[in-house]
């Protein structure tokens, strides 16, 4: 049984840091691109940050100098370390693992809330 299980969130001040955990079972971690997604309320789901299996990283352009994504494929787990947050920042965050080359494996954990706050 395949989980991914988000951990980390939490209510932060503006400015403040987080820094979010995704621990992965059932799967091959290291043949994975792991995704990090988010989706706040009223808007639709969007792509933060994504780690290759070879470890080529992506950032949306509103995240790109305050977080970093990183995976440690000995603990099947990767992170989404976020800095300078602001309350548009506030979404429940998603963990994905897609198998390249056509992701037809495609999972997803149940997501764990930020909320960005003063």
């Amino acid at each position: 049984q395949v989980q991914l299980v988000e951990s980390g969130g939490g209510l932060v001040q503006p400015g403040g840091s987080l820094k979010l955990s995704c621990a992965a079972s059932g799967i091959t971690f290291s043949a994975y691109t792991i995704n990090w997604y988010r989706q706040a309320p009223g808007k639709e789901r969007e792509l933060v940050a994504a780690v290759t299996k070879t470890g080529d990283l992506n950032y949306a352009d509103f995240v790109t100098g305050r977080f970093t994504i990183s995976r440690d494929n000995a603990k099947a787990t990767a992170y989404l370390e976020m800095n300078k947050l602001a309350p548009e920042d506030t979404a429940v965050y998603y963990c994905n693992a897609k198998r390249p080359p056509f992701d037809v494996l495609d999972y997803w954990g149940k997501g764990t809330l930020v909320t960005v706050s003063s």
